[in-house]
């Protein structure tokens, strides 16, 4: 069987489009190539964002021990308050009495 130019012809179209495919094959494996290096940075950045995180949620158990320790410490200075109230309403009674009978005394003739 002697080739015809047809089929020449269209042998020949095969394989200009393989040749075609052949290029688009090469720039897909470099942006694949691209890609890759994308991922690697991302992977980089995601890694520091956990370093970052981990600092922060440490700060912020630090930042919760200073604020349990300073609401007991407040705590305490308001029960020494109201412990001094207590002490001053309880001789306010006394020092009215004693005002009460100085006054008594003064009154009286001499």
């Amino acid at each position: 069987m002697e080739p015809t130019d047809l089929t020449i012809e269209l042998l020949k179209g095969i394989r200009n489009e393989v040749s075609g495919l052949r290029g688009e094959v090469s720039g897909l494996r470099g942006e694949v190539g691209g890609l890759r290096g994308e991922v690697s940075g991302l992977r980089g950045e995601v890694g520091e964002t956990n370093v970052r995180l981990d600092r922060l949620e440490r700060r912020q158990a630090e930042a919760e021990i200073r604020t349990a320790t300073a609401i007991v410490d407040v705590a305490g200075a308001v029960r020494e308050v109201r412990d001094l109230l207590r002490e001053d309403l309880g001789l306010r009674g006394r020092v009215d009495d004693h005002e009460r009978r100085l006054c008594a005394i003064e009154r009286r003739p001499e």
